[in-house]
This record gives structure tokens, C-alpha cells and sequence, in this order.
């Protein structure tokens, strides 16, 4: 087993649609064990989006400038295209962080890990669980919620549940976004 403590660059992958509390829960923790988290963001094209992969990454940047418990300096945030394991090597890394709110997570994310674990045996998954006040909360209960009229300013940072109200009050779904 690798010394993680040795390994200055995690990336932290996903597709963050939207960021919510959970996710940001994870990451700080992430930066309180490595030197610089790199949040990738993912597009899986069988999977339809909320938001375009462009405007999740500028959500994010923007949700990084405002939060004053992150030093936005360590974290980069990219488009990830292709292979996770062939970025994460492309950056000599040797972590990947998976956030986990429930045993329910645990069996999609241990086939995740092994699958890259295959691909290349160097590369090392924490998973993290995230806080028990956000272990209910997911992108899509925060869409779903936020679609029917909720409000969702407890689960999001601000500039997501503006953007989540401003989509829901126009009645547009998900594919007039894509």
C-alpha cells in the first residue's frame, strides 16, 4: 500500500451538478491532508446535465473565490475529458478522493476504485465521508427540490440556488441546457 501522506496532489473528481455542501465538506478536508486538490469535472455523455460541463467549472471557480475557508490557491478546476487514471497520471499524481454519504454509495464507488486500481495499481482512492449533516444530500435530490419550488439554500452555496431558481422559474429542464 502507498504512503499517501507522501503525495502532495489529489484530484477530486465528479460531475458537480450542482456543487453542494457535501461536496465542498469534502474538499476542504481533502486540502487539510494534501498540498493542492484538483476538482475534475466530469461529463459522462449518458448521463444528462443540468448544467453544461463549462458552467459547472465557472460555478465552482466562483464558489472557490467566495468562501473564505478554502485557499482557493491550492485548488484547480478542469473539464475532465477521457480517462480519469490517464489525467491523474498526466499530472503525476497518485490520488484520486471519492466523497461517500451512505453504504448505499460504497458498492458504486468500490467497482469505481478497483476499475482504476486495474488500470494502474500506483494510483490510490480515499474515500471520505462526507459530514452527517450533508450524508442525505445529492446534486439530484438539490435539483429535484429546487425544480418543484423548494428551497435549497441549505444544501448549496448562493450562486447555485440563484442559478437553480433562475432555470426552475422559466420552466426549462434539463435537455434546453445541454
Amino acid at each position: 500500500m502507498a504512503n499517501i501522506s507522501k503525495y502532495k496532489t489529489a484530484v477530486y473528481p465528479g460531475s458537480f451538478d450542482p456543487v453542494t455542501y457535501g461536496h465542498l465538506d469534502v474538499l476542504k478536508r481533502s486540502l487539510s491532508i494534501f498540498d493542492k486538490v484538483v476538482v475534475a469535472v466530469a461529463c459522462n455523455k449518458k448521463k444528462p446535465y443540468l448544467f453544461k460541463q463549462s458552467m459547472r467549472i465557472d460555478l465552482i471557480d466562483r464558489i472557490l473565490k467566495e468562501d473564505e475557508e478554502i485557499d482557493n490557491n491550492r485548488v484547480e478546476v478542469i473539464a475532465l475529458k477521457g480517462l480519469l487514471v490517464k489525467y491523474v497520471e498526466s499530472i503525476n499524481a497518485k490520488v484520486i478522493i471519492r466523497g461517500l454519504r451512505a453504504v448505499s454509495d460504497f458498492e458504486y464507488e468500490l467497482q469505481l476504485a478497483i476499475t482504476n486500481r486495474t488500470l494502474n495499481s500506483d494510483i490510490e482512492t480515499i474515500f471520505m465521508m462526507t459530514a452527517e449533516k450533508y450524508s442525505f444530500l445529492s446534486s439530484t435530490i438539490v435539483k429535484e427540490i429546487s425544480r418543484l419550488g423548494g428551497d435549497v439554500s441549505s444544501m448549496v452555496p448562493k450562486v447555485i440556488a440563484s442559478e437553480l431558481a433562475k432555470i426552475y422559474s422559466k420552466g426549462e429542464n434539463d435537455e434546453t441546457l445541454m
